[in-house]
């Protein structure tokens, strides 16, 4: 019995004719259509898609790669940018501490009795400007240059003194400040015309 179930799934019938094991009409037509190609053909159409597929795959090789090349100067750049500017904050926060000490030195100036204490003020404001200069803030200088909205800001306009002054900082009523290359805070400026 058991030999009978191999022979039906093998195809061969009791008569010795082949049979399917479901459709024995769809594997005659396979046989026919196997029959009708030309082997050639194939061949140079297996030899074709051998060929392609090196340089399909090396392609997407190239645009992966290219693609993780990249990500990772981006998020180098944005790491660098990160940890240049991650002060920035703190040095915005403390702008309004360095211009309460300029004020502080400009009201002591023709106090002779308070030279001492005016001298300790401006040595400890310019060992703040050293400390911050060495995280790259820069302060403007505004005054007498040509008013460039990129950095200044115009609080008021007045009749240029001299001819040669319109259109530049007559003066500078806040001091601006630049981070590493970024303005933090614009000057605040006077404008002749």
């Amino acid at each position: 019995m058991k030999k009978k179930k191999a022979d039906k799934t093998a195809g061969i019938g009791e008569d010795g004719s082949f049979q399917g094991a479901d459709h024995p009409s769809d594997s005659n037509t396979d046989h026919q259509t196997h029959v009708d190609q030309d082997p050639h053909d194939s061949a140079e159409k297996q030899c074709e898609d051998v060929q392609s597929k090196p340089a399909e795959v090396n392609d997407k090789y190239l645009r992966l790669y290219s693609e993780f090349d990249n990500y990772r100067r981006r998020t180098a750049r944005e790491k660098v940018e990160l940890i240049r500017n991650a002060s920035e904050e703190t040095i915005k926060n403390l702008l309004p501490v360095i211009d309460d000490f300029e004020r502080g030195l400009k009201t002591m100036d023709g106090l002779q009795e308070l030279s001492p204490i005016r001298d300790g003020f401006s040595l400890i404001l310019q060992k703040f400007l050293h400390i911050l200069g060495q995280q790259g803030l820069v302060q403007m200088k505004a005054m007498g240059d040509t008013f460039d909205t990129d950095f200044h800001e115009a609080v008021a306009k007045i009749p240029a003194p001299e001819p040669d002054l319109r259109g530049k900082v007559v003066d500078v009523v806040e001091k601006g400040y630049v981070l590493n290359d970024k303005v933090i805070r614009f000057a605040k400026v006077v404008v002749g015309e």
